[in-house]
């Protein structure tokens, strides 16, 4: 009934967005454009027209980067794909080797290209790749279920694909999974274990100094989030009847926790358009553009990570198990290990991260290191001007240090 209601709501602003998209588009050219009024009217139907919610996956946009004094093509390659995902690779061309990194990317209700600043400021000095995940609700229910270990399991296999001597960097949610993989490869001496793992605002360790996002998870029993925010997919997709966590509730969580500057972004768009300040308003429309793209998550992944991860806590407490077989982090011996955490960060609070290191007893002190940036909230660990000015040098020299 969840996803019928918003399917249903969707279809009938349908025309009339299409409506004010075509009528701001015949009052925003020609002398319009001078006439404030006009110009207003405008923007308001732009704003209509904007309000909306979108679940393709954008683009990376990244066509060419600059690689020393060269401009240098890139393009984007598949080198594995499962129906639940794709390990996606930014291809260079007459680019020498350079040391491999794995990005993994978030499953929680946005695209792998809210990771774009991420792969762009990482590119010029490394052979990136990224997890590439589906929206489960194009996903056909013949191809089984996607949960927990099925996740573990993709982080191998990419890992395993793309060789020897392969580093990861886990960003914020699949912190936990990307340790959990390392575990796993450590424990069978796997020749693709990665040789150093960065976990940036994960939450390894969710009771420590526990977050709006820690309390809604913690706030009701795992059968409450199952029976209320839990639907199945519409007739109309691949995915018909598979049980999700909709994208658009994900935003919605998201948005009530900072309601007040999401409404205050919305003002100003209107007022950057109303006034012709055309750069401020694309800055705006960029970044809401990808914030309100949104897949829905396989709700069996969606269930184990809240119970798993933010309920019972199993890492921290090593009582996590992939597929009855323990999660051991004291195997990892030779994959360094560098963790960050942002000082205003109000969904991965500081401490959660950094406990990776009691976790992984085995390692040497100095194949450890932790990083917290002042100032920075969640998506200023990953994205922005202090991640790849502060924030990246060090990733870089974790990476060069253990390749």
């Amino acid at each position: 009934m969840l996803y019928a209601l918003y399917q249903t709501a969707a279809d009938v602003m349908l025309p009339i967005r299409a409506w004010a998209a075509a009528t701001g588009q015949t009052l925003g050219n020609g002398q319009a454009q001078s006439l404030d009024s006009w110009r207003a009217a405008a923007a308001l139907c732009e704003m209509v027209s904007r309000a909306t919610l979108t679940h393709r996956r954008p683009t990376f946009g990244i066509s060419e980067i600059r690689s020393g004094n060269d401009i240098v093509p890139v393009r984007e390659e598949e080198v594995l794909a499962t129906p639940f995902g794709t390990l996606l690779r930014f291809a260079k061309e007459g680019v020498g080797p350079q040391p491999r990194v794995l990005l993994v990317a978030p499953l929680s209700g946005h695209f792998a290209t809210l990771l774009r600043d991420t792969v762009r400021v990482l590119l010029p000095e490394h052979d990136v790749h990224i997890t590439d995940w589906a929206n489960a609700r194009d996903v056909g229910l013949w191809h089984g279920p996607f949960g927990f270990d099925e996740y573990v399991e993709h982080l191998v296999t990419f890992l395993e694909a793309m060789g020897p001597g392969t580093h990861m960097v886990a960003v914020c949610q699949p912190c936990v999974q990307a340790l959990a993989a390392a575990a796993l490869m450590a424990e069978d001496d796997h020749p693709c274990q990665p040789r150093s793992m960065t976990l940036m605002a994960g939450p390894i360790d969710a009771r420590v100094n526990p977050t709006k996002v820690n309390e809604l998870a913690t706030g009701r029993p795992i059968e409450w989030f199952e029976q209320n925010l839990i639907a199945r997919v519409p007739w109309r997709y691949p995915g018909a009847a598979r049980r999700v966590y909709p994208g658009f509730v994900q935003l919605t969580a998201f948005m009530s926790m900072n309601a007040e500057r999401h409404v205050k972004a919305q003002i100003d768009l209107y007022r950057a358009m109303a006034n012709g300040d055309t750069e401020q308003a694309a800055t705006i429309k960029t970044f809401y553009d990808e914030y309100f793209a949104v897949l829905d998550l396989a709700a069996e992944f969606y269930l184990e990570t809240v119970q798993w991860v933010f309920q019972e806590h199993r890492l921290a407490r090593g009582e996590l198990d992939w597929r009855d077989r323990r999660i051991n982090p004291r195997a990892i011996r030779r994959t360094a290990l560098f963790t960050v955490e942002g000082e205003r960060d109000d969904i991965c609070s500081i401490g959660q991260t950094v406990a990776a290191h009691d976790l992984c007893t085995s390692l040497r002190p100095y194949r450890k290191k932790h990083y917290m940036q002042a100032g920075v909230g969640h998506y200023g660990v990953f994205a922005g001007r202090r991640w790849a000015s502060q924030i990246y040098p060090l990733v870089r020299n974790t990476i060069l240090a253990n390749e």
